[in-house]
């Protein structure tokens, strides 16, 4: 296969640039991986920061406890700004994959190697941390609070968001930051590179323009690049978990980054940087395949 992977742009003939093209698609490729996702998530959240219970009790926990709604407990953050984050990160990749193309003005086709394509990537993931940091902080402590009404500490998103600003300040949105901004780097910059790196396999083995591939092969490239992610990123956002889980004040656990890695490596080992990745690994199948069908969809009908 050759190095270059060609740009995502497909051309249709109308006036819609293609930077606000890529923002729809993002928009509505979010919509589609939180409500495909959430409910893994919230059990892959709970493995992280709780007991160490398989995947399966969770589960069967939160539905005994909690009752089935309880899946989409936090949704409606995500619901909100996912699709705002997706639509950065693809609005940015595009930016970054043409500020990129810019620098070849002896590549008439604007292709660009797999290392630009990752760092165009993850470019768009450190733009996308600014706005996910808060968003995955708030979600994160909306889903580990119990549902009883008179034992949860926080209302909703708006009580969540009150509730860090007077025990931490504006600053205790970002609690966490740093693992945020290394795992959206490395993230986006596997999740591009992978997925343009399958498709442009399928359309040289086919022979088919990047519109003529069939949705199920598209699907297919989608799921497989959210597997290659999760399981090389995987404890990234395991160390992030537990920073933006912990508590505040006297209740704090951990000092920083790199107390949370040192603290989880003495506890439970290596494996405890990959508690909660059997989920995770189920929940990145139907997710990312649905989210680049939705993108690539829609994409061709703008």
């Amino acid at each position: 296969m050759e190095d270059n992977i060609e740009s995502a742009s497909i051309r249709h003939g109308t006036d819609i640039p293609d930077a606000m093209r890529e923002v729809v698609v993002g928009a509505a490729g979010g919509i589609a991986q939180v409500l495909i996702g959430q409910p893994f998530d919230i059990v892959k959240v709970r493995m992280q920061t709780q007991a160490n219970e398989s995947a399966l009790r969770v589960a069967r926990k939160i539905w005994a406890q909690e009752g089935t709604l309880a899946f989409y407990k936090g949704s409606l953050s995500p619901l909100l700004g996912v699709g705002a984050c997706i639509s950065i990160v693809f609005s940015s990749f595009h930016g970054f994959k043409q500020a990129l193309a810019s620098l070849q003005p002896q590549n008439p086709h604007n292709t660009l190697s797999l290392p630009q394509t990752y760092l165009a990537g993850g470019m768009a993931g450190l733009t996308n941390s600014v706005i996910s940091g808060p968003m995955e902080h708030i979600r994160i402590r909306l889903q580990i609070q119990s549902s009883s009404p008179t034992q949860r500490m926080y209302k909703g998103v708006r009580d969540c968001v009150r509730g860090i600003l007077q025990q931490a300040g504006p600053a205790g949105l970002y609690r966490g930051q740093s693992a945020t901004m290394l795992r959206e780097f490395h993230s986006y910059g596997i999740w591009f590179s992978v997925y343009e790196v399958l498709l442009s396999h399928v359309m040289e083995t086919g022979g088919k323009r990047r519109d003529e591939i069939a949705s199920w092969k598209i699907a297919g490239c989608g799921a497989l690049t959210g597997e290659v992610l999760w399981a090389a990123n995987y404890p990234f956002d395991v160390v992030k978990s537990k920073m933006q889980a912990d508590g505040f004040g006297t209740e704090q656990r951990y000092c920083n980054m790199r107390d949370v890695i040192r603290q989880t490596w003495r506890t439970h080992g290596l494996h405890g940087f990959f508690r909660g990745l059997g989920p995770t690994l189920l929940r990145a199948l139907p997710v990312s395949a649905g989210t680049f069908l939705v993108v690539e969809e829609v994409r061709q009908r703008l």
